[in-house]
């Protein structure tokens, strides 16, 4: 007994003995070696890569240093060492001899210099490793500053492989290390393309992209048969972490859509591994086909989110309620698997994204509808109200607007080149969102000493109200000095109406008498006024032309305001009429956007048909369709072709479209886009044209003048211009089916009018009978029999 003690306390000595040479060792491996001569020549074969620093200094940087030892370990994982050489002890190489050494590190294979690194580019342990693996993996990590090459990358691996495509917002931060040493992995099996230029993040539909530190994007291109086709890009939304990055790589590479048979709460799969829940979509033989579509659409949407799966009932023999289309699967253990009734694609994409997790989501459903409805009830017709209501708190800066009474209001106006006067009653819902919106534009004017914004309260002064022709409120009028007062009819908001105050400052149409006048005012620079215009249209006329000039003029009265309007009929006007290939009279368009001049020739001289002209050019080629523009792309009597897209579009398919439009194959067409962030109804235009919200972006074609209907571009092509026109081809043709035929009915409010006097009825009834006309009443009617 004695003995076996005596031997296991020498077994724990020894394996403690070897714990402690091992940990010795461990942290002698990762401490900065100082090599000498000797050891730097050994050091160098033809197999192995170093990052070598030389120091001449005795005192060398302490910084610096300690994050070079601190890159030892984790690059010893890549099989690259890291030394430094001490000069002043051996003057070991033509490296010592630079005057600059201390400056730099040097990353060599074998004895050939790969890079040389400034040592302010390794500015810590993060930026050392990416730099390091940034060199060695050139061939696998493409660096690139535009989308053309990006395009020209993606092409080039079309049908072959997939592509990863990062921005970071600088070289050497921690995300940029994370993917190279994802690189490192996954460099032989996707190509990796990098950028630090925060516009292809705009180009690619990301607003306010500054914000954003790095973005990683899984271009699907192995999918990809036709190069004309887009890659689908998919976003990782979690942070850029190494572990991330491999756990996404792992998503990206599960099947799309699992079909399965059997008891879901029995199936795994590597989204419930990974923590992602796993929807089932429960279908049968009669509807595989519809099943399988909406399954394949939605698992595009949720893809890194979850995982989707179509079971088959016909061959699981499970007991699943009837009514049930959809089963949830949560990763947590022993999580029971719920059975959900629902309705679209839509319900299916905010139950993952929403993480409901009640028995039942219809119930949530049926609540949040009804919760809805209420809220509807409470807002219905006062929407306004209850926003001023919501936002009570927020303190106007009244004195930048002041008020006027009836006696001080000639006297104010009088005194100032342009005033502006909100007329509002203090009690009104709407007119105290226009005055917040009135004074926002007073404190971008506080400098603008020619023009003066004021406002009177026509519930204390309503003869002033009524001595200006006043019949509603709110309602702005611009009082300019020498002219009559012009009533303001555009959009309330902040931007429309210092557009309109601006542009009423400058005459219009504006003379110009020079051709540079003439350069600068179709460049947008003639006058500070117009860079609030995206489109100005100037007049070029002979001087004889009377007739055309004078009905030009009385359009610029028309639109003053509203348009930059330009007048030239100098002597020299020939010489524009060549340069923009028009005959005179002719209308010149700069559109400022787009850079671009386009010339028209006026056939007809009459006021009206210029401003039907000006009216419908002045919508850009493919502009973002708004609520205050679509009226006039509504009175164009055209199908309107959109581009529906949540953010702004890709550059890549608003150069198809504009090309298009510029070689007029789109004429018949009013073109447009709509951004769902910056008008969300666009999602109910969406559902109600195909029952839920498709993959975006998504060109649709509405024929609302016509038949009503709507046409969606196939899902499975990309927005190039021979898919585009062969598409419309085939709906002139009638070989292409509507997704929709829009019902001709009127548009009513979704909720009766309130009746506020039947309910006040209902609370005292013995006062109804007075309002009943003398006529009608039955006791009325017996007297009278009776005399």
């Amino acid at each position: 007994m004695f003995e076996s003690n005596k031997m296991n306390g020498w077994i724990s000595h020894f394996i403690f003995l070897l714990l402690c040479i091992f940990n010795m060792s461990m942290t002698n491996s990762n401490v900065l070696q100082e090599l000498s001569h000797q050891e730097y020549v050994s050091s160098v074969h033809p197999r192995k890569t170093s990052l070598i620093y030389f120091t001449k200094d005795a005192l060398p940087s302490v910084f610096f240093l300690e994050q070079l030892e601190k890159s030892v370990e984790p690059l010893k994982d890549y099989g690259i060492s890291v030394a430094k050489v001490n000069c002043l002890k051996e003057d070991v190489s033509k490296y010592c001899e630079n005057k600059n050494a201390m400056t730099k590190a040097y990353l060599f294979r074998g004895n050939v210099m790969v890079r040389e690194f400034p040592t302010d580019a390794l500015f810590d342990v993060n930026a050392i490793v990416a730099n390091v693996l940034f060199a060695l993996l050139f061939n696998e990590v493409k660096y690139i500053a535009t989308m053309v090459e990006l395009q020209i990358v993606e092409d080039s691996v079309k049908g072959r492989s997939n592509l990863v495509f990062v921005y970071v917002q600088a070289v050497g931060i921690p995300e940029h290390r994370a993917v190279m040493e994802a690189a490192f992995v996954y460099g032989a099996q996707y190509k990796f393309v990098l950028t630090t230029e925060v516009a292809m993040l705009e180009n690619l539909g990301f607003e306010e992209s500054s914000k954003f530190s790095a973005r990683l994007f899984f271009c699907h291109c192995n999918m990809v048969t036709d190069t004309s086709q887009q890659c689908r890009r998919t976003l990782m939304e979690q942070p850029l972490t190494t572990l991330n990055i491999h756990r996404y790589f792992k998503l990206m590479e599960a099947p799309l859509v699992a079909e399965v048979t059997g008891n879901p709460e029995e199936i795994s799969s590597v989204h419930l591994q990974l923590g992602l829940p796993l929807v089932f979509v429960l279908s049968q033989k009669e509807t595989y086909e519809l099943d399988k579509r909406t399954v394949d659409h939605v698992a595009w949407q949720l893809l890194g989110r979850a995982g989707l799966a179509l079971l088959l009932r016909d061959f699981s023999k499970v007991d699943v309620p009837p009514n049930a289309n959809v089963a949830f699967k949560q990763p947590s253990k022993g999580a029971p698997v719920k059975y959900l009734a629902l309705q679209d694609a839509g319900e299916i994409i905010a139950l993952v994204e929403h993480g409901i997790e009640k028995e039942e989501i219809q119930d949530t459903l049926e609540e949040e509808e009804g919760e809805k409805d209420r809220n509807d009830q409470d807002v219905q017709d006062d929407q306004v109200a209850e926003a001023v209501h919501r936002n009570k708190k927020t303190e106007l800066v009244l004195e930048l607007v002041p008020s006027l009474t009836e006696k001080t209001f000639h006297t104010v106006i009088a005194g100032t080149d342009h005033a502006v006067v909100l007329f509002y009653a203090s009690w009104e819902p709407m007119s105290l969102a226009v005055l917040q919106s009135f004074v926002e534009v007073a404190m971008k004017l506080k400098e603008t000493a020619d023009v003066l914004l004021s406002r009177v309260d026509c519930a204390e002064w309503p003869d002033a109200c009524k001595k200006q022709s006043v019949t509603y409120f709110p309602a702005i009028k611009m009082y300019s000095y020498g002219e009559n007062p012009s009533l303001y009819t555009g959009m309330l908001g902040t931007k429309d109406l210092l557009r309109f105050i601006m542009l009423s400052r400058l005459p219009c149409p504006l003379k110009l008498t020079t051709v540079e006048d003439v350069e600068g005012y179709l460049s947008g620079q003639f006058h500070q006024a117009l860079s609030h215009c995206n489109i100005s249209v100037l007049g070029i006329f002979s001087s004889d032309m009377n007739e055309a000039r004078e009905a030009f003029v009385e359009v610029g009265s028309i639109l003053k305001g509203y348009s930059a309007l330009g007048i030239y009929f100098e002597e020299n006007v020939q010489h524009l009429s060549h340069r923009y290939a028009v005959t005179l009279p002719a209308l010149l368009l700069a559109r400022h956007n787009e850079h671009r001049i386009d010339g028209i020739s006026l056939s007809n001289y009459n006021a009206e048909d210029i401003l039907k002209l000006i009216t419908q050019k002045s919508l850009a080629s493919f502009s973002e369709i708004t609520v205050e523009n679509l009226p006039a792309y509504l009175r164009l009597q055209k199908p309107l072709l959109i581009l529906f897209s949540d953010g702004n579009i890709r550059h890549s398919d608003q150069t198809v479209i504009l090309k298009l439009v510029r070689d007029k194959h789109l004429e018949t067409y009013a073109t447009c886009w709509l951004n769902l962030k910056n008008t969300p109804v666009g999602r109910g235009i969406l559902k109600s044209y195909f029952g839920s919200v498709p993959l975006l972006p998504q060109l649709v074609l509405v024929d609302l003048h016509s038949k009503g209907q709507a046409f969606a571009f196939p899902s499975d092509q990309t927005v190039t211009e021979a898919n585009v026109l062969h598409w419309l081809k085939k709906i002139q043709l009638g070989t292409w089916n509507p997704s929709t035929v829009i019902a001709d009915r009127d548009w009513k409010p979704p909720l009766p009018d309130y009746n506020f006097l039947g309910t006040m009825d209902a609370a005292v009834p013995q006062f109804a009978a007075q309002r009943i006309p003398v006529h009608f009443r039955s006791d009325v009617a017996t007297d009278e029999k009776q005399i």
